[in-house]
């Protein structure tokens, strides 16, 4: 069976921009890994400089298994090293956003019976075409372009950021906003970092974008989606965003990674052929919903003429009961052919569902115990979340900043995220502790001694 893989095409620019002195951006292009990468640093005189070409270097060495924990892992890992370096002096305080594009297996699949049930075996992987995976930290970008539209994929983590998926910013306040550059999330800053993930379903045709806020801080999304429609070379299209957004200011660094979706994997010539299937069946029905039974010659068959007319009315109604069978036929195999199609969607929308609805993690209460479940909060139509560990936290000693997230369900895209997540929260209890423990410390031996009367 041959294996049905994405063929990709990227294309890249940096530049330092008009305000800056050095370029403290990164970026990572590894095809034959199917990895692509932009990292923006920052802090010090050199941190930033050094934060990320780290970032790039050791996500480039660790990543080796194509996979979204093997990813996960290799910015962990990255992280953890630049925390570590920012012990030098002069680099600390140093750290990095990072925005990367993979190339990985896609999920396992359900296998379909003919009635679109779950036979209860996963599809072959060399029947699933490849998937796209972004993963960002911080507020460097991924978009995507899609039939001439542009749709940022991630989600900045910064304050304005958070003002506007809070309802409190409108996107064109959050543009011109003062504190639109301070970042909440980045590399090295921690000992330990969450990243969001995003799948991509990716068709040919598809473009992605990462970058630098020295573009999505210059230059339009509008401005953005009309180079790509207008430049089909990646290279050629990264290197124009780099020039608009040198000519609306160059006020920061800029970076742009542009991926195409040349082959993907046979996703769009099935989707083609289903569709063209269904037309066909509805255009080959008049409006009884019949085909017609007998051509304009056999229709002039039937009328008698002269002489000849009785042998030319037999004739024509053996035409007629040969096109009727014909007729009969024709709509049997109409009939199969779109009860086949509407099996296939059918199954393959229960898959899609059922993949959705078990695809994720989620870390809420089961009680006042802190628990991970797989799922989705609340759950997905008739799949419900599974509970699949307990961690001992209880609700009372959970700091209040957690709380909101822990009662909506706060997703992860797999259990080893959904486990540092449970980390992070295990962290801030101990360090609350040790600060409390220390404050009682520090006001029993800052205590004035008892005051003893001098004798009389």
């Amino acid at each position: 069976m041959t294996e049905r893989r994405l063929e990709l095409r990227a294309g890249a620019a940096t530049d330092v921009g008009r305000a800056r002195s050095v370029n403290q951006d990164a970026l990572l292009l590894r095809p034959e890994q199917g990895l692509w990468m932009v990292a923006d640093g920052m802090g010090g005189a050199q941190g930033g400089e050094v934060a990320s070409a780290m970032a790039v270097e050791i996500v480039g060495e660790a990543y080796q298994e194509r996979s979204v924990d093997a990813l996960l892992a290799a910015v962990e890992e990255a992280n953890r090293r630049i925390h570590d370096a920012a012990i030098d002096q002069d680099l600390r305080g140093m750290g990095t956003t990072a925005v990367l594009l993979a190339q990985v297996p896609a999920p396992p699949t359900p296998e379909l019976d003919d009635d679109g049930e779950p036979t209860g075996e996963l599809a072959d992987p060399a029947d699933l075409p490849d998937q796209l995976v972004v993963l960002n930290v911080g507020d460097s970008r991924a978009y995507l372009f899609r039939d001439g539209e542009l749709v940022q994929l991630t989600e900045d983590h910064s304050v304005v950021g958070e003002m506007v998926r809070d309802g409190r910013l409108t996107r064109q306040e959050a543009d011109v906003h003062p504190h639109r550059n301070v970042v909440t999330r980045v590399l090295g800053p921690y000992a330990h970092i969450e990243a969001d993930v995003w799948p991509v379903d990716a068709i040919r045709g598809d473009r992605i974008v990462l970058c630098s806020d020295g573009l999505s801080g210059e230059v339009r999304e509008a401005q953005i989606a009309a180079v790509l429609r207008r430049l089909e070379d990646p290279t050629e299209a990264a290197q124009e965003l780099v020039r608009l957004a040198n000519e609306a200011g160059g006020r920061d660094n800029i970076t742009v990674v542009v991926v195409d979706v040349i082959d993907d994997g046979g996703v769009t010539e099935t989707a083609s052929e289903a569709l063209a299937a269904r037309r066909s069946h509805l255009q080959s029905r008049d409006l009884a919903g019949f085909s017609t039974a007998l051509s304009e010659d056999e229709l002039a068959e039937d009328e008698p003429r002269g002489a000849g007319g009785a042998a030319g009315s037999r004739r024509a109604r053996r035409a007629e009961r040969k096109a009727q069978r014909t007729s009969r036929s024709r709509l049997t195999w109409r009939v199969v052919a779109f009860v086949v199609l509407l099996a296939a969607v059918l199954g393959g929308a229960f898959a899609t569902i059922q993949w959705y609805g078990t695809s994720a993690y989620f870390v809420g209460f089961d009680g006042d115990e802190v628990a991970i479940y797989q799922g989705r909060p609340g759950g997905v139509l008739w799949i419900q979340p599974e509970l699949k560990d307990g961690t001992g936290i209880m609700r009372d000693e959970v700091p209040d900043r957690y709380l909101a997230d822990l009662e909506a369900g706060r997703e992860h895209s797999s259990m080893a995220q959904a486990q540092r997540y449970v980390s992070n929260i295990e962290r801030d209890i101990q360090e609350e502790a040790r600060e409390q423990a220390t404050t009682t410390t520090t006001t029993s031996t800052t205590a004035p001694p008892p005051t003893t009367a001098a004798p009389g």
